[in-house]
């Protein structure tokens, strides 16, 4: 099985899923970490315009979110500690269970993830 967490910099757990430039994908066999790679991740940086259509446009729900799905078609999971509601259901949708965790440390809740420690705050979801 595979785990991606949302970051910008592989050591902390990313606060806004659109924002975060990468993913840590972290492959898991027999219960322990196997490998572990850096994605980059199509993201609201520096050169999003704000163009926020949300009925589903460019924001998470939309444009965005099908540039990333790609990204993470062979995860299962998605640990991060915000997202919009577009893409929480949409991640649901496409399979990937998404975790939005109060825990800051990437190797920390992949820890939790795999030990059955891990819980999802759901007001880590922001309505968009």
């Amino acid at each position: 099985m595979k785990i991606a967490v949302v970051t910008n910099d592989g050591a902390v757990v990313s606060a806004h899923f659109g924002q975060a430039a990468y993913l840590a994908v972290f492959t898991v066999e027999d219960g322990q970490v196997a490998e572990r790679e850096m994605r980059d991740k199509p993201h609201h940086g520096a050169d999003h315009d704000h163009h926020h259509d949300h009925n589903g446009g460019q924001h998470q729900g939309g444009g965005l979110f099908r540039q990333i799905l790609p990204v993470l078609q062979d995860c299962q999971v998605l640990i991060g500690r915000g997202m919009g509601q577009p893409a929480f259901v949409k991640l649901q949708q496409a399979g990937i269970e998404p975790i939005l965790t109060d825990i800051r440390e990437v190797d920390t809740a992949v820890q939790a993830y795999l030990d059955g420690t891990i819980t999802s705050n759901p007001k880590r979801v922001h309505q968009h």
